[in-house]
């Protein structure tokens, strides 16, 4: 037997990742298999209990696979219920920078499922927040965490198994990003993303992971493109989740950042040898299912378009910005592919500088772009026109609006759907926010 100390709790356990087969979504196969992942692991789910999917974007009409499915979730609550009898439950998320996750609550089709099942569902950013100091962390020292995390007994993480644009993969680690509200969330997500993925873990370190990778993302994880994988990962441990996890993508763990990261501080091995890995299905089955798979906008350099990329440092620190400015071209672009297929290919020819280049930027019949507060070239710029978007890094609804109409590329911001929505979901969002201190007062 494997044995470890818990690296958050302290006692003793075995570090151990089911891998169950999983065509579809059929919730009742769904739930015997979650049923038996918790036997397996000899968990005991009581208590305050949150469940923390990923819900980081979704759109009816074309941002399909980037959530968890609801049936995923109902299934869980089925069992908790039903097979544990358990009824203190809440479904909570904080969504994608900028966009009221309430809004992607509805168009997911998580919003209605709650209700269907008188579930509570929360918006981390409406709810009220106590400031937590953490004592592991490298960049965030303290933490505005929303009442439903700091209340739970038993934290259950359900992500979506997906490739991501700048950290080779998200599944349980990455996760944490959604307990930030947007404020926090916005913080250090440039070249120190990997250290902030890990300083979630204090507060974010889940009980139970039960991982959606039936259909898995690949593409821009905000707007991916499907790929069947049929199974479910189901562990009692973030890192040796993602550890599965990585190598089923075709990645090495020792090759991905934050899970080297959080092993150097001391939240587990990354070596086989010490986790247990049991199932109906193997890794290698898996990863054999899916290793001609390429995952398009990890690379801007491979897309085809007119569009020329120059991928620059963070002055303040001298390293590639690839959680920033280079972050936020990959989402503005990948999102703008999705909803209006071809459109990067007829782009007008430009150059995209993200950070400071160290070079030349030679673009005599077109644009150069210089995107962030911090972008800039070391040598010559030549271009019929030079623009600037300032951020640091740039926020995607700024290049939505201010930047894809001047390189010719149709935006999603301006779909009148799309505009619609995001209104109305503000202008509730907005309101929860304000009358936060009346329903705290209400509850005294």
């Amino acid at each position: 037997m494997k044995i470890h100390e818990h690296p958050v709790k302290g006692f003793s356990f075995e570090r151990k990742v089911i891998i169950r087969r999983c065509d579809t979504y059929d919730k009742g196969t769904i739930r015997k298999i979650i049923k038996q992942g918790i036997d397996e692991l000899k968990l005991t789910p009581r208590g305050k209990i949150l469940i923390k999917p990923n819900i980081v974007a979704a759109n009816k009409e074309y941002i399909h696979h980037s959530f968890t499915e609801p049936a995923m979730l109902e299934a869980m609550v089925d069992s908790l219920r039903q097979d544990y009898f358990q009824e203190k439950i809440t479904i909570g998320e904080s969504g994608g920078i900028g966009i009221p996750t309430r809004m992607f609550f509805a168009e997911s089709g998580i919003g209605r499922m709650s209700k269907n099942i008188d579930v509570p569902l929360v918006d981390f950013n409406e709810e009220q927040a106590r400031v937590i100091t953490l004592k592991k962390a490298k960049l965030h020292k303290t933490m505005a965490v929303a009442k439903s995390l700091v209340e739970a007994e038993f934290k259950i993480w359900m992500p979506k198994l997906k490739f991501h644009i700048v950290t080779e993969i998200t599944n349980t680690l990455k996760l944490n990003i959604g307990i930030l509200n947007h404020k926090e969330r916005f913080l250090y997500h440039d070249d120190r993303l990997h250290e902030k993925i890990v300083d979630m873990l204090e507060i974010g370190y889940p009980d139970l992971i039960v991982s959606d990778a039936v259909i898995i993302g690949k593409g821009f994880e905000s707007s991916p493109y499907p790929v069947h994988l049929g199974a479910v990962l189901i562990s009692n441990e973030p890192l040796a989740c993602d550890m599965v996890a990585a190598r089923i993508l075709g990645y090495e763990p020792e090759s991905v950042r934050h899970l080297v990261e959080a092993r150097q501080r001391g939240y587990g091995s990354l070596n086989f040898d010490d986790i247990i890995v049991t199932g109906d299905i193997t890794i290698k089955e898996l990863a054999d299912r899916i290793k001609d798979v390429e995952s398009p906008f990890q690379d801007l350099s491979r897309l085809d378009t007119p569009l020329t990329f120059y991928e620059g440092i963070n002055k303040s620190s001298g390293n590639i910005c690839y959680g920033g400015c280079i972050c936020s071209i990959k989402g503005t672009l990948g999102t703008a592919e999705k909803k209006y297929p071809g459109t990067l290919k007829k782009a007008r020819k430009a150059a995209i500088v993200m950070g400071f280049y160290e070079g030349d930027v030679i673009c005599p019949d077109g644009i150069v772009a210089l995107i962030g507060t911090c972008a800039g070239v070391s040598g010559r710029i030549e271009a019929k026109k030079i623009i600037r978007i300032k951020g640091c890094p740039v926020k995607v609804k700024d290049l939505m609006l201010f930047l894809l109409f001047r390189l010719g590329i149709k935006s999603p911001a301006f779909d009148f759907r799309n505009m619609l929505l995001l209104i109305y979901h503000s202008f509730v969002s907005c309101w929860m926010k304000l009358t936060i201190p009346l329903r705290k007062k209400a509850r005294l």
